[in-house]
């Protein structure tokens, strides 16, 4: 994503996310937390990926968004015996 100026409307900001060929292909993009914060709010920006059909979680700063409806599960290693 380019730097978008600090009065970037909401408007702008969601445009900016959502037209990637990443989005269009049902793939994953991030985001950092604090730039969702800063131009749109965090509960408007997840109102809008739920709208979508999308799913997104958060770590380390960034929200990942899962840009399809495929189920999203936790990774962990498989018990040995």
């Amino acid at each position: 994503m380019d730097r978008l100026p600090p009065n970037t409307s909401p408007e702008a900001f969601l445009q900016d996310v959502f037209k990637s060929h990443l989005v269009r292909d049902g793939k994953v993009i991030r985001r950092a937390a604090r730039d969702v914060d800063r131009y749109i709010g965090r509960d408007a920006f997840i109102s809008e990926v739920y709208r979508r059909g999308f799913r997104a979680i958060e770590n380390a700063g960034q929200i990942i968004i899962f840009c399809n409806q495929d189920p999203v599960r936790i990774l962990r290693p498989r018990k040995s015996d």
